[in-house]
């Protein structure tokens, strides 16, 4: 017999692709794990994955989530939202460290209200960014 809130661990089980981000708290809501699988930002083995696509362990999974991979490997079946402990025992994070903050481009602020930037400011953000103007 399975324990709450672990799918059975027969063969061919599997779970929701959608069910389970929510379950091991990739996402807040199903409903946000589901829009993400719509819109494609969440692929099981390389494939893009609709919402009830089944996740078996062994499986690997990018979510897509504010401009960043995440990337896991299935190791249990959660069915049900538990404690942040037994969700981390479902899967093993693969992702790589994000970059240091030195090494990620800054993006220029402008004031709010400032209005539309002048040719000089937008040649200076240009330069800030790297983009080239002279062909």
């Amino acid at each position: 017999m399975a324990s709450e809130g672990v799918a059975g661990a027969g063969a061919g089980a599997g779970v929701r692709i959608d069910s389970w981000l929510w379950a091991v708290r990739v996402y807040k809501t199903r409903s946000l794990s589901t829009a993400a699988c719509r819109a494609g930002h969440v692929r099981v083995n390389g494939e893009r994955a609709k919402a009830a696509q089944t996740v078996r362990p062994g499986d690997e999974v990018r979510a897509r989530i504010s401009g960043f991979d995440r990337i896991l490997k299935v190791s249990g079946l959660a069915v049900k939202r538990g404690s942040a402990t037994v969700a981390a025992q479902n899967f093993v994070d693969l992702t790589p460290p994000p970059p240091p903050r030195e090494a990620v481009a800054s993006v220029p602020v402008r004031d709010r209200g400032a209005g539309r930037p002048t040719k000089r400011d937008r040649r200076e953000i240009e330069r800030l960014r790297g983009v080239r103007d002279d062909y």
